[in-house]
C-alpha cells in the first residue's frame, strides 16, 4: 500500500535551516507529482510546494518562496524539502502527500519548530 514517511524535522532558531525527507513506497514514484503542506495549530493546512514527477516544474507559496526548495530522487524514491531562513510563523507539522488513483495520501507528519 502506498506508504509516505516524513522525517528532518525539529527546533531551530529564526533565521536557520533544515531540511525534511519523505520516503515513498507502494507506487510507482517517479510518475507522480509530489507535495509538501504544513499545517499550524489552529489553522488549515495549505500547500507549501509541489514538485513534477520529473522534477522540471516547482511551485511555491508565496510565503516560502525563495526561502524554501522542494527537490526529488527518483531513483531514492524521496522527496526533499529544503528550508532556508527559517521564521517563526513556519513553525507547523509538514506532510509529504501524493495524489495516487484519485486518492490523497498524507504521511505521519514532522513537526518543524523555529524559536529562539
Amino acid at each position: 500500500q502506498v506508504q509516505l514517511v516524513e522525517s528532518g524535522g525539529g527546533l531551530v532558531q529564526p533565521g536557520g535551516s533544515l531540511r525534511l525527507s519523505c520516503a515513498a513506497s507502494g507506487f510507482t514514484f517517479s510518475m507522480y507529482d509530489m507535495s509538501w503542506y504544513r499545517q499550524a495549530p489552529g489553522k488549515e493546512r495549505e500547500l507549501v510546494a509541489l514538485i513534477s514527477k520529473r522534477g522540471g516544474s516547482t511551485t511555491y507559496a508565496h510565503s516560502v518562496k525563495d526561502r524554501f526548495t522542494i527537490s526529488r530522487d527518483n531513483a531514492k524514491n524521496t522527496v526533499y524539502l529544503q528550508m532556508n531562513v527559517l521564521k517563526p510563523e513556519d513553525t507547523a507539522v509538514y506532510y509529504c502527500n501524493v495524489l495516487y488513483a484519485a486518492r490523497r495520501y498524507w504521511g505521519q507528519g514532522t513537526q518543524v519548530t523555529v524559536s529562539s
